[in-house]
């Protein structure tokens, strides 16, 4: 028989936490030779950012990621950044994320829009993983018990 106690909330665990950044259009001068470089072109970004799984206890947004500081972040690496390769920009933007220390992961898949007439985007993702001795030693999962009304 179902437990009908409405008092009573379920118990359960955090695996696992995501942020999602999800088509962020920007401009960055990219591109292989100086002609290409010469144009800011069009980037689209889509980004999903892994952090600790550790649920805010009193709903204050200093407990968590802030992913309105990630995006300007972004903007800040692409608003500076004149690189050859979308492997050096990807690179710079997980480095933009992890200096959250609650970031243990990132993909960061960028588009060029404007390369080819006849492709909607051309581009590559990358997956990051924080390698560093202090994520080694992070709980994986934060527990919550149910709780009584």
């Amino acid at each position: 028989m179902p437990d009908t106690d409405s008092n009573t909330q379920p118990a359960f665990t955090v695996t696992a936490q995501r942020i999602l950044i999800s088509d962020l259009t920007l401009s960055c001068r990219i591109g292989v030779t100086e002609a290409e470089r010469a144009d800011r072109q069009r980037l689209r970004f889509n980004l999903q950012i892994e952090v600790r799984p550790d649920p805010p206890r009193e709903d204050k947004i200093t407990e968590v990621v802030d992913y309105g500081r990630l995006v300007t972040r972004i903007r800040g690496v692409c608003a500076e950044t004149e690189v050859r390769l979308l492997e050096s920009l990807s690179e710079r933007i997980a480095q933009a994320c992890f200096l959250d220390e609650r970031v243990i992961g990132a993909e960061v898949r960028i588009e060029k829009l404007d390369r080819y007439p006849d492709v909607g985007g051309i581009g590559s993702q990358f997956v990051y993983r924080r390698d560093d001795a202090s994520y080694k030693n992070l709980d994986r999962g934060h527990h919550r018990t149910g709780t009584q009304n």
